[in-house]
């Protein structure tokens, strides 16, 4: 996935069983799928009687959602339960879980390794959270790391009320490509797609809770193909179902490969105004030879004429994408090579990262490694070029009309934020604005991660 950052998981509302409540806090790793997974747990543990707390002092459960993409995520893990020894000292009863990709990959080694933890669960196992408290309140510490038969998504509880008019939907989970730095295929399984009409009635019942704009989720999202009443969905046919949806006004998906970017999807970005100009599809590098020896399956030229097809249908299309550098065996022409892709395709939003081996996989067994010091020049060159192109994106706003859907607050007496059509963040004042207005702007000014707006 696109982020990788760390976040404690927004309070949502949820139910609550009888008795005194008990406080949950979890801390989220990671891309929007690990947020659209904590909501879930969040909304799993709410009828045994949790309320989420934004301090973990004030917990009777601590839940770390982990990732394990980038480098040193398990250590950074490590650290984290370190921290809350304490915590865990003071209060033998509180309660400490490792979930998402690194209990998944981890699994027993955790317990063994900081014995302070009660209970591991993988990424496709957490709708079983209840059963396993139950378990740690009779004396066991709980480890599921498997990957179930059973969807999750049939024992999760329906989704509560919602104040905020975003929401994240997954609607693919797992990856088959095998890209050779990355360990999703084993920590999240093989491509699986929900069904289409259980997605559609997820969101119908989010939209009728206020829900303006859905993000629809996968590891690889665009390879969804669900099945549905007169046979498999693709993505496209499925966007173009959500978009009849009364309410409904904006739509958008990622991750995405692309080797999966099919016809009918690009022309859904031509043609359905409720589809958002706005596509993230990582492409990682500009040479053909490193693309080869990471399995990406495509090459440069390859991406650069699917990107050209894509704009033909929508010209005003802001592209983000995903960048290593530093891969093994990465040379200064390979190098090069990348920044001549970024120069050609033109981002307006992206993630660059230096190469960090994940273990288990292909890419981890190579010897041929770029020195520290050549791969951290390289990086700090690719982010300036990319740092140029998102500034340009932002300053070409500047006097254009917009819509903004307003999220929330901003930090400033009467100032709102909310998101463009190109999913940039939008700061603005006017009479009326609240959470779910779709708000016409003139933009004013820019600044490299904001714009700010004016209401026409």
């Amino acid at each position: 996935m696109s982020q990788d950052k760390t976040a404690t998981t927004d309070a949502v509302p949820i139910l609550t069983g009888a008795g005194a409540p008990k406080k949950l806090h979890i801390k989220t790793y990671g891309c929007q799928m690990n947020v659209y997974d904590s909501e879930r747990m969040a909304e799993a543990m709410g009828p045994e009687g949790y309320e989420l707390t934004d301090d973990p002092a004030q917990a009777d459960m601590v839940l770390l959602n982990t990732c394990h993409i980038r480098e040193r995520a398990a250590e950074k893990v490590y650290h984290e339960l370190g921290r809350l020894r304490p915590l865990k000292e003071a209060r033998p009863d509180l309660k400490i879980g490792v979930a998402g990709c690194v209990a998944q990959a981890e699994g027993e080694e955790i317990r063994r390794r900081m014995p302070l933890v009660d209970l591991v669960v993988g990424s496709q196992s957490y709708h079983k959270l209840p059963a396993m408290v139950k378990a740690v309140d009779a004396g066991k510490k709980p480890v599921d790391t498997e990957f179930p038969l059973e969807d999750k998504f049939d024992h999760l509880p329906e989704r509560p009320s919602t104040t905020r008019p975003t929401a994240f939907l997954t609607v693919q989970e797992g990856c088959d490509k095998f890209c050779a730095f990355c360990v999703v295929p084993y920590t999240r399984g093989a491509e699986v797609s929900r069904p289409a009409e259980r997605i559609m009635g997820e969101a119908n019942k989010l939209v009728a809770k206020g829900v303006r704009e859905i993000t629809l989720l996968g590891q690889n999202v665009n390879a969804y193909h669900g099945p549905g009443a007169d046979g498999d969905w693709s993505l496209a046919r499925l966007v173009r179902e959500l978009a009849k949806i009364d309410g409904l006004e904006r739509i958008r998906y990622m991750t995405s490969h692309p080797n999966d970017m099919e016809d009918d999807l690009i022309a859904a970005h031509g043609d359905e105004p409720k589809l958002m100009p706005y596509l993230h599809l990582p492409v990682q590098s500009g040479s053909d030879r490193v693309l080869k020896a990471m399995n990406r399956k495509h090459t440069a030229s390859e991406y650069i004429a699917l990107i050209e097809k894509i704009r033909a249908g929508r010209p005003d299309l802001v592209l983000s994408g995903d960048f290593i550098v530093g891969f093994p065996g990465e040379s200064d022409q390979d190098f090069e090579d990348t920044l001549e892709l970024v120069r050609r395709v033109n981002y307006g939003m992206a993630y660059s990262f230096k190469y960090s081996a994940r273990p288990g996989t292909p890419a981890a067994e190579r010897k041929d490694l770029v020195p520290d010091d050549v791969a951290d020049a390289r990086l700090q060159r690719l982010q300036a070029l990319l740092g140029e192109q998102q500034r340009a994106c932002q300053d070409a706003m500047v006097g254009r009309e917009c819509t903004v859907l307003v999220e929330k607050p901003g930090k400033l007496e009467g100032q709102w934020v909310g998101k463009s059509d190109y999913l940039q963040a939008v700061h603005l004042r006017g009479e009326g604005l609240a959470p779910g207005v779709m708000a016409r702007v003139r933009i004013v000014s820019a600044v490299r991660n904001s714009l700010h707006g004016e209401l026409i």
